[in-house]
């Protein structure tokens, strides 16, 4: 796993932080930050790829499922968790699974991302078939966990794909669409919860969000579909269907509760 330049625990570029002024420190973190959407700016034509591929299979009933430890398995539960409410999906459409357990969602579970068969067994549990999709996050792109997954997926015959900030690593190069971010060495050596974790966020926020519009979920550039589940939703589709309808907003209102979404009340009130 070590034969090739990982990226992620070179020397960070600044060094004696403790010496450092808040100020500095914080201003130096940012001109570090401003680095990433570059980085991920040179991987659109491998997020686009695993899109158009995530489309026809999830139009068949597939699921998106993301695999990690750590951060990295954190930061695809996250994206997972909003699709219900962003998009009024079902929770069991998009998967963030993250090594130890929903525990370790909290709490570090010692040696959990270093089970190469556990990920996979983690999957079987959802009966998983070729119609779905296993995308690995893991920064350093050698997290036995995540490799052990993708290895077992693609052995299965579904569609893989690895999001990682070292490119040339076991993840990068086993997965079937490779995702790798070159942001550079972190700000503290080594500390990948920081522009690599951010570069991950970035790429999950486009893969899903893409995928939710392609798949008809927005119309315009409106959450037609969102959860009504708190007041500011609630608020934020009634001024969707003032908007879109030319209603009062107490008529906005009633019609959004009425009808239970905002797709639903312009399907209702527009024929």
């Amino acid at each position: 796993m070590g034969n090739y330049n990982k990226i992620t625990e070179q020397a960070s570029l600044y060094d004696h932080l403790e010496n450092m002024s808040t100020a500095d420190l914080l201003s130096n973190i940012n001109k570090e930050d401003q680095k990433v959407a570059m980085a991920v700016e040179g991987v659109i034509p491998e997020i686009t790829a695993l899109v158009n591929a995530l489309i026809p299979r999830f139009d068949k009933g597939g699921r998106l499922f993301y695999i990690g430890a750590g951060t990295s398995g954190r930061l695809g539960i996250l994206d997972a968790s909003e699709i219900p409410p962003t998009f009024g999906m079902p929770h069991d459409r998009v998967i963030g699974i993250i090594a130890g357990g929903d525990g370790a969602i909290r709490k570090a579970v010692e040696f959990a991302e270093d089970n190469t068969m556990q990920a996979w067994q983690d999957l079987k549990a959802f009966q998983i078939n070729d119609n779905d999709v296993v995308v690995g996050i893991a920064a350093s792109g050698t997290t036995p966990y995540v490799l052990g997954g993708i290895a077992d997926a693609k052995a299965n015959g579904l569609l893989t794909a690895g999001i990682t900030n070292n490119p040339g690593s076991p993840l990068a190069t086993e997965a079937d669409i490779s995702i790798a971010i070159e942001v550079g060495p972190e700000f503290v050596t080594g500390s990948t919860r920081m522009k690599s974790g951010t570069s991950q966020k970035l790429v999950l926020n486009m893969i899903s969000t893409a995928l939710m519009i392609k798949i008809g979920r927005v119309k315009g550039n409106k959450m037609v579909d969102m959860q009504l589940s708190n007041i500011k939703l609630v608020d934020r589709g009634t001024r969707y269907l003032v908007e879109a309808l030319n209603l009062t907003y107490t008529d906005a209102e009633k019609a959004l509760k009425k009808y239970g979404s905002v797709r639903e009340a312009i399907r209702a009130l527009s024929s």
